[in-house]
């Protein structure tokens, strides 16, 4: 496709802008606890439009205009989850970790049940947060390329090489301003890109809706008791366990808690960055519909390769390629891009602080000066970094990049949420209860997530789970929780009777 001047000068000067902008703070960043925490003196409101940014990512600005235009509005049911997520997580976690005054968010599990509970749930989030920075580089390159034409696993290895860098430079401060500015400019870009395709139908606006109704695009799922289904219950209790994890005890978000001066600040944050979620997914699952409206009513401007089924994350990065006026598209890419670039550096900043803390001062070097523990920080960085475009480069040519991000993020989570739960609501619960209850989860987990591959119909497929695949992180939190409580109260009573 060709390339505007215009857009490719817009696209240079904000890409370029945002990185020396994240690489400023670099001055700011002398001691690890700058690096991590920002020292604790970040505004509330730049706190919670960073979480609204990390939240929102490139999976979802590009991942659910996929699934919308795909199938319809049933992923949307994860949204309305948040409320009651956010509030619980606002209530009980965030005065939790504050009391506690650590910068990760596993110690607290340390305290509770013991060294290894704290290595489970933070090898969970390793593992996560690195599949998670594999799927964003991937949905960065796809603009990208359906943009400027650019090759796909180059754009992968320069982005990461590039995010790399300036989380190195710029740590927390860099990741939290630049998430703030870029999740401003994403909300601008969103609603313009929606009134844009509202606007832009041959019959009018209401035709939008005629073509999306009579194909069923609205609809939120079955109503059904189906487990075996992805219905309305199945996403909605999926998207509770997932977000009250992700809000709960994901530690790039426990260390934003921790960089605003107090704790009404921090509840303030969490406020905002979550309930301002849930609209602006709304208008992105519209884009989706109105793309699917969009094509439909002109079919010939969707060329043959993005007609057939799967493709649904590459419409809208090709309409706004082909339908945006010169300028615009070029913002709203780099925007895009930026944005992602934040929540990958996020996730570096993330796994390098749990490394530092969780490991390398824990097991390795306890009275670690601050030369040593900057090396750890910058070390772990390039490592994390360097897996990320592995991971990519691996997604290349996935149908889905959301339903893939989706389902390995329900196995990486281990059900660790169950152990966290465990702790807070049972006094009585005794480290051999949590291990057992983890053992128990992992193993239903496990199941759940492989036995779908191994066990098929001519292959033992009694043994196959009967369950849909966003239950996994629901069964395993819930056994992990269940089987730690009911132990607790059976040796309770038992001794009580001795």
């Amino acid at each position: 496709m060709k390339l505007s001047v215009l857009d490719l000068i817009v696209f240079i000067v904000l890409t370029v802008g945002s990185v020396i902008f994240g690489a400023s703070f670099f001055h700011k960043n002398k001691t690890s606890s700058q690096f991590t925490s920002g020292g604790g003196k970040i505004p509330g409101w730049v706190v919670g439009f960073s979480l609204f940014a990390a939240f929102l990512s490139s999976i979802s600005f590009l991942g659910l205009p996929g699934k919308a235009y795909m199938s319809d509005w049933n992923a949307f049911v994860f949204s309305l989850s948040i409320p009651v997520a956010a509030v619980f997580s606002i209530r009980f976690f965030v005065p939790l970790y504050r009391g506690l005054g650590s910068i990760s968010a596993y110690h607290y599990l340390e305290v509770r049940f013991g060294a290894w509970a704290s290595i489970y749930a933070s090898i969970c989030y390793i593992l996560t947060k690195v599949m998670h920075t594999g799927a964003i580089l991937l949905l960065l390159a796809l603009p990208l390329n359906a943009l400027f034409g650019w090759n796909i696993e180059l754009i992968i290895i320069c982005t990461g090489i590039t995010v790399t860098l300036y989380s190195m430079l710029g740590g927390i401060q860099a990741v939290i301003w630049t998430d703030a500015i870029q999740g401003i400019i994403l909300i601008i870009g969103a609603v313009v890109a929606a009134l844009l395709l509202t606007f832009s139908m041959p019959g009018g606006p209401g035709q939008i809706f005629e073509i999306a109704a009579a194909n069923h695009k609205f609809s939120l799922g079955s109503f059904g008791s189906s487990l075996k289904d992805s219905t309305f219950w199945v996403v909605l209790m999926y998207g509770f366990f997932m977000n009250l994890q992700n809000f709960g005890i994901d530690q790039n978000n426990v260390q934003r808690y921790m960089t605003t001066s107090t704790e009404k600040e921090a509840k303030s944050s969490a406020f905002l960055g979550y309930f301002l979620y849930i609209p602006l997914s709304m208008i992105l699952f519209y884009i989706g519909t109105a793309l699917f409206a969009y094509y439909t009513a002109q079919p010939d401007l969707l060329p043959a390769e993005l007609r057939v089924p799967g493709v649904g994350d590459k419409i809208f990065p090709f309409f706004i390629a082909t339908a945006l006026p010169d300028g615009l598209k070029g913002l709203l890419i780099a925007s895009i891009f930026a944005a992602g670039m934040s929540n990958v550096s996020a996730n570096i900043n993330g796994t390098a602080t749990i490394i530092l803390s969780d490991y390398y001062k824990r097991y390795i070097n306890k009275n670690a000066n601050e030369k040593s523990s900057m090396r750890v920080l910058y070390g772990s960085s390039m490592i994390v970094g360097s897996l990320g475009v592995i991971i990519a480069l691996s997604l290349v040519g996935v149908k889905s990049v959301l339903d893939a991000w989706w389902m390995l993020a329900s196995i990486f989570s281990g059900g660790m949420l169950g152990l966290f739960l465990l702790g807070y609501l049972s006094k009585s619960a005794r480290n051999i209860d949590a291990f057992i209850g983890v053992i128990v989860g992992v193993l239903i987990i496990l199941w759940m997530s492989l036995s779908p591959m191994y066990f098929t119909e001519g292959n033992l497929p009694a043994f196959r789970s009967p369950f849909h695949e966003d239950l996994t992180v629901v069964f395993g939190t819930i056994a992990i929780t269940l089987v730690g409580f009911f132990l607790a109260k059976l040796f309770a009573k038992k001794s009580i009777k001795s």
